[in-house]
């Protein structure tokens, strides 16, 4: 027992490591072996990942020190060797990630698995950089794992024909090779000034440099602080993200989810460490409330599900930024309950667009049809018919009543997107600006806090518009619509994603209890620190790797 906890932190990056690059040397035609290898993959990472959050929760208080376990790559202790490290932050986004993962999976099984186009390892490989990201303990791997993922995701957002998904491509290429190239610059920066790259030696070493090599230092993490906005999708240099979104398929896009938290992780991670969190705070509100309304507008002008859905996703991540900007270190346990909904809400979002894409009947549409409403997914990009994904449209069991399950998802997800009461997004975002309130005297409560309020009101309000509207082009309004034959492999995750966004609600007590824990630690690096540099003292906590 104490050997496999001793190795559960490296799993979730060895796992789809091992599994993703064997797959690729499976012949095309071992389609249930290749499928069943990645099925197996997902669910041992799902397992491990409960196993972090029971071992890093107050219910395992003598299994690692202080709940956190350190792995040391080759024995070598930090700050001197690579280390992973997981506390609850990194446990929740793990399993957050493993959710989605299988999630996704699961659901493109039905119809994405074509030959000639490793899916499959793909979204391994997107698991694999996002989970060692959210372990790593140190800032160049944190590097190496984010581009791990950004070219995992390069090519499954690429897969599939048309020149407008070339050309959305393109542009998410661009704009992250842009990112990657201050994050190597601000890393540089930092690693001149502090001479390492270890982010626990590099919370002690920041703060003994001088005046004149702190603002050096300063610097490069204002530098690393834009990259990791841009990934994380805030404005003004987010414009890529609607049409990138909407141009992959569905279960690529839905695997997108995660990628822009990635980015907010890591402004959390190291904001906390490098004790930058209270200087950034000014400008992360406004660029959050920048953020927020511009997405918001964009939601209301889109015309089309997925690309809706990806405004929304900017304006969940403008709300997150926003509340960060304020300061308070209570509300960063809301701001994860928050975080989490809105994944699991727009991980079903994208899968919903894939399967109401198929309700429409382009064939028997009239010229006056297409004038009121754009066309699926797979033709406004100039993909092929949806035969070219899977010729095998009569196979598999189809579910009863799909239209009234399409519509019942669809309901779900957008008042979740909306936070109406008394689904988890209004428990969230009430949560976050109840708490927001509470810390802030009552006969002095700041601009700042009721612009806020009013922002995450009017993108509600503003939600409800947008969803209702294109509610009725996808289920009222359509004359050429066909009801399409949907499979229980495929409409099966889409229906557990929204069944745990309601056990989220139900048990939002024990949920944002844990969350608040991890907010607490997350503002206190010092056990942190201590536990990671712990070996190099001579001491070796529990959890981390043997002798």
């Amino acid at each position: 027992m104490t050997f496999v906890l001793q190795h559960l932190v490296v799993l979730p990056v060895l796992v789809p490591l091992l599994a993703g690059a064997a797959m690729l040397f499976l012949a095309e035609s071992r389609r249930v072996a290749r499928a069943s290898l990645a099925l197996a993959s997902m669910l041992i990472q799902l397992a491990v990942a409960l196993g972090l959050l029971y071992l890093t929760s107050d219910a395992a208080p003598f299994i690692w020190s202080e709940g956190v376990g350190v792995y040391s790559i080759g024995n070598w202790p930090a700050p001197f060797g690579i280390v992973l490290v997981v506390d609850r932050l990194s446990a929740v986004m793990v399993t957050l990630c493993a959710i989605v993962s299988l999630s996704t999976l699961v659901y493109s099984i039905a119809r994405w698995d074509i030959p000639g186009q490793p899916f499959h390892s793909l979204l391994q490989f997107l698991a694999m950089g996002l989970n060692g990201a959210f372990l790593t303990g140190d800032l160049f791997n944190l590097f190496v794992f984010f581009e791990v993922s950004l070219a995992a995701s390069y090519g499954l957002l690429l897969r599939g024909a048309g020149a407008a998904r070339v050309k959305a491509g393109l542009h998410y290429l661009a704009v992250n090779l842009a990112a990657s190239l201050l994050f190597l610059i601000g890393v540089a920066m930092m690693y001149g000034v502090a001479g390492t790259l270890n982010m626990a030696d590099l919370s002690i070493r920041a703060a003994a440099l001088s005046p004149a090599d702190r603002t050096l230092f300063d610097a490069g993490a204002a530098i690393l602080g834009i990259a990791f906005l841009t990934k994380a999708g805030s404005w003004p240099l987010n414009l890529w993200l609607p049409g990138a979104y909407s141009a992959a398929v569905a279960p690529a896009a839905a695997a997108f989810a995660m990628m822009t938290k990635l980015g907010l992780y890591a402004v959390l991670r190291l904001g906390t460490l490098l004790h930058e969190d209270k200087t950034l705070g000014v400008a992360l509100f406004y660029l959050g409330l920048a953020t927020l309304g511009s997405a918001t507008i964009g939601m209301l002008a889109a015309k089309h599900l997925a690309r809706q859905v990806g405004y929304s996703v900017l304006v969940s991540m403008g709300i997150l930024l926003a509340a960060l900007g304020l300061r308070m270190e209570s509300l960063t346990g809301p701001v994860l309950y928050y975080m989490i909904v809105s994944v699991l809400t727009t991980t079903t979002f994208f899968m919903l667009t894939g399967m109401t894409e198929r309700t429409r009947n382009i064939k028997a549409a009239t010229p006056a049809t297409h004038a009121e409403s754009p066309p699926p997914r797979h033709l406004a990009y100039g993909i092929k018919e949806p035969s070219a994904y899977d010729t095998r449209d009569d196979a598999g069991v189809a579910i009863p009543a799909a239209m009234a399950f399409l519509g019942l998802v669809f309901v779900c997800c957008a008042l979740l997107v909306i936070g109406l009461p008394p689904l988890p997004g209004f428990i969230a975002k009430f949560a976050l600006l109840s708490e927001a309130l509470a810390q802030t005297p009552t006969t002095a409560v700041p601009a700042s806090l009721w612009v806020l309020c009013g922002a995450v009101l009017l993108s509600g309000v503003a939600g409800i518009i947008a969803f209702s509207r294109i509610g009725m082009r996808l289920f009222w309004s359509v004359t050429a619509r066909t009801t399409p034959r949907l499979r229980v492999v495929e409409a099966a995750p889409v229906a557990a994603l929204v069944i745990l966004c309601l056990a989220l609600g139900i048990a939002a007590e024990p949920v944002a209890r844990y969350l608040d824990a991890a907010g607490r630690s997350l503002h206190a690096p010092d056990i942190y620190v201590r536990v990671v540099l712990s070996q190099r003292d001579g001491q070796r906590p529990a959890g981390a790797s043997p002798p």
